[in-house]
């Protein structure tokens, strides 16, 4: 059975992109994966270091709540990251969660070499975002992100599920089609 990783990045419970990753989660598990989560707004972690701890090994020296994360990005082979839109970037709590994700770039480094890193192997990333304003950029800086973290990962960068003008906590919900969307966007990324 495949297991499907989901990210709350948001630092408001029950948010906009919560509730949409619930439901992405929802169309996972019923295109029969195994769901697992992650929300990073309970977890206690610091920011990088950039002590270069883990140049050599792959491993960060920084024992807290990132220690029992890491397998689970490591080894899971779909990862959907949720979050709202914050000045055009993620949050400063899930951003964190990314700069650590240095130890694993540095162990996939330590494991693959030239042509290797050319390749994603370990499977498959996703984003889930939502923003206020209606901005053409809007997603840019988020996507990006998303995209050098399952770099990190040696996951592929499969695409996203963008939501424009939508502000205020539950707003999602007044969308014609979010949630349906983001149901089938869940089982897409199964299948």
């Amino acid at each position: 059975m495949m297991t499907v990783l989901g990210i709350y990045g948001s630092p408001r419970k029950g948010g906009n992109s919560d509730l949409l990753l619930d439901r992405v989660l929802e169309g996972a598990a019923a295109a029969g994966a195994e769901v697992e989560r992650i929300v990073v707004r309970d977890l206690s972690i610091k920011g990088c270091q950039e002590c270069g701890g883990c140049d050599k090994t792959g491993e960060c020296v920084i024992d807290d709540g990132m220690t029992a994360v890491y397998p689970l990005l490591w080894e899971t082979p779909v990862i959907i990251l949720s979050s709202p839109v914050f000045f055009y970037g993620l949050p400063s709590q899930v951003k964190m969660l990314v700069d650590r994700s240095q130890a694993l770039w540095s162990r996939r480094m330590l494991e693959k070499s030239g042509e290797g890193r050319k390749h994603h192997d370990r499977g498959k990333g996703y984003l889930v975002a939502v923003g206020a304003t209606r901005g053409k950029n809007l997603f840019e800086g988020v996507e990006l992100t998303a995209k050098y973290f399952y770099d990190a990962l040696d996951k592929d960068y499969a695409g996203g599920l963008f939501f424009r003008s939508v502000e205020g906590a539950g707003k999602i919900r007044e969308h014609p089609t979010a949630l349906e969307e983001a149901f089938a966007f869940g089982q897409q990324a199964v299948r």
